[in-house]
């Protein structure tokens, strides 16, 4: 006659296998990178631009879609996107190409590929915030060099970091985020003379300012570059580009996900690229619009707008007041990145996305409202 169940065996809660078990205590001591609710807001604070798919392209852009089948994989190099993006981005003939999903995700892999007991990723500080978040997660150690008082590079500070960690990799956001400078071309320079290892010139914001290290990337044998289309109003598609030389591009590849650039992405920027001049107007007309809010919080008493050679602009307001600012800017419906954190060098600091013309007025008289409410 069968016994009686066993309670202990079929009961699926009877051995609780809990994450915290296996989970890495570093992973378990970390916050997830944290993305607002942007719903029904004036959205300037991810560095997109305003503009959608040009009215004049969105019907022929629409109808470039209609071919794509979706249930096979997608061409697993985007071969169609090298030659107009070797073309746009003047890469060296020289050179090989390796498309990513976003900045991001060859960021990671770069970093898993030098990932090794004690190795050390290193960046100025601040600066994207990704590389460390990254090299940690790669179980890297992390070496941020502090900039200077006027976020410039300090480079007494950087020969002594390199010098001391011998680091794997050098993150160099150029122009940098999110101070909006543009380093000294000679000390980028000498940090690649200096380096050890590879040196990565992030150049995510490097359609505003025009200049470019991608004309040098055959003379540094430690250099590769990363572009993006994110922030010239292909941020939905999470394309991100890096130039270099075989040698390094071939082992990173290895650790590149199949199909990692899905064929939505790859037939838009395909069509994007052919109608570049439409974009171009737009980075032309935020640049123009860029220098104009400039002028607008420069005049605000109580505020510190440093200059910039991206699509965003870093203030400072008076002590203790940035918080404040932060939401009574969301009160009236704008959503802007604060940055602040005492003590940090970005203390009392918040950083505005350029938007379109009525969306920058509609923030500069928020500013003034809370800077001068009489």
């Amino acid at each position: 006659m069968p016994g009686p169940p066993n309670t202990e065996s079929s009961n699926p809660m009877s051995k609780l296998i809990r994450a915290a078990q296996w989970v890495r205590e570093d992973v378990q001591a970390q916050k997830s990178y944290h993305i607002p609710e942007a719903s029904d807001v004036i959205k300037l604070d991810a560095m997109e631009n305003p503009w959608s798919m040009p009215a004049e392209l969105d019907e022929a852009w629409r109808n470039s879609l209609a071919g794509i089948q979706l249930n096979r994989y997608p061409d697993p190099v985007a071969r169609e996107l090298h030659a107009p993006l070797r073309e746009l981005m003047q890469v060296p003939e020289d050179a090989s190409l390796l498309l990513g999903n976003g900045s991001d995700e060859i960021i990671q892999f770069i970093l898993m590929s030098l990932s090794a007991p004690d190795r050390v990723a290193m960046a100025p500080s601040p600066s994207f915030v990704m590389y460390e978040v990254l090299a940690r997660a790669c179980c890297m150690k992390f070496a941020a060099v502090p900039l200077d008082k006027n976020f410039a590079l300090d480079m007494p500070a950087m020969r002594q970091a390199i010098s001391r960690y011998q680091p794997a990799v050098i993150f160099l956001a150029w122009p940098n985020n999110p101070t909006g400078n543009l380093f000294d071309i000679q000390d980028v320079k000498e940090i690649l003379s200096l380096a050890p290892g590879l040196v990565v010139i992030d150049e995510a914001y490097q359609p505003f300012v025009g200049i470019s290290f991608m004309t040098e990337l055959m003379d540094h044998p430690n250099l590769v570059v990363m572009r993006t289309l994110s922030k010239v109003g292909l941020a939905g598609l999470r394309l991100g580009i890096l130039a270099g030389h075989s040698e390094w591009l071939n082992e990173f590849d290895k650790l590149r996900l199949p199909y990692n650039i899905n064929s939505l992405t790859q037939t838009t920027a395909s069509f994007a690229l052919q109608h570049w001049d439409v974009f171009q107007q737009q980075i032309d007309a935020i640049c123009k619009e860029r220098e104009r809010m400039l002028g607008a919080l420069q005049n605000i008493p109580g505020i510190t707008a440093w200059p910039s050679q991206t699509n965003f602009i870093l203030f400072r307001v008076a002590d203790g007041l940035a918080d404040d600012l932060h939401a009574h800017l969301l009160v009236d419906g704008i959503l802007i990145k604060n940055l602040n954190r005492p003590g940090s060098p970005l203390s009392n600091c918040l950083r505005v996305t350029i938007g379109l013309a009525d969306e920058n007025d509609a923030f500069v008289a928020s500013v003034i409202r809370f800077t001068h409410p009489h």
